[in-house]
């Protein structure tokens, strides 16, 4: 299933880029590249010009196939969360425990990807990009136009299956969405603060407890 996975390309908005960057290999140099790039020096460091100078290209090209760089993050991230949703549907295909399937989702937001390999894009750099960078990709005044077009459409289908799940385990929870959308953001938050601000913490870097915390939090949440 592994080797099936890997050869997928996830399909993100068209509105995302002016150009597929997989149609060409500049194209793909510019994603894999531009994700690389984003991680190491941060959106407010990271331009077009620095990404042409790298891949030895202009940046009049990398503008053929993004508007801005905004885009190019937005872009990334729909792919991380396109990605994560492949996941979780590959990993539950054959688990008709609901309970268990929730904790696969769980687990998914908060340790990122199981199946760590793609043809295309590494996901183990979207999860980093996603952790440290993305939430500048919606913190903007655009938002709204942008929420509006269905840019975020990729983490809202991953928010969706897994509120599925837990309205199948409990159908009069009425607040499952928002308890999703929670746990997406703070795992996030907090996979930020266990790098940069250990402090925030009880678990360190590499603690399964914060998968632990999450897990007690939407079981006891939802019974």
């Amino acid at each position: 299933m592994e080797s099936i996975l890997k050869k997928i390309r996830v399909e993100v908005n068209s509105k995302l880029f002016l150009k597929d960057p997989f149609s060409s290999e500049l194209g793909m140099l510019i994603v894999r590249e531009g994700a690389l790039l984003i991680q190491e020096l941060g959106m407010e460091h990271f331009t077009f010009k620095k990404l042409g100078a790298k891949i030895g290209s202009t940046e009049a090209a990398i503008y053929r196939y993004f508007e801005n760089k905004h885009k190019l993050l937005l872009y990334l991230s729909s792919w991380y969360w396109a990605w994560l949703e492949h996941n979780l549907v590959f990993l539950n295909a054959n688990q008709s425990d609901a309970e268990e399937r929730l904790a696969l989702a769980i687990r998914l937001l908060v340790e990122g990807p199981i199946y760590k390999e793609n043809d295309f894009l590494n996901p183990e750099v979207l999860r980093s990009l996603v952790i440290n960078e993305s939430i500048k990709g919606f913190l903007t005044k655009e938002v709204d136009l942008e929420h509006e077009s269905g840019i975020f459409a990729q983490v809202y289908k991953f928010g969706d299956r897994v509120s599925s799940i837990i309205k199948e385990i409990n159908p009069d929870y009425l607040y499952p969405t928002t308890l999703v959308s929670t746990i997406l953001e703070s795992s996030l938050l907090q996979s930020f603060n266990s790098q940069h601000l250990p402090g925030m913490l009880d678990a360190g870097p590499e603690s399964k407890d914060r998968y632990q915390f999450f897990y007690q939090l939407v079981i006891k949440a939802i019974h």
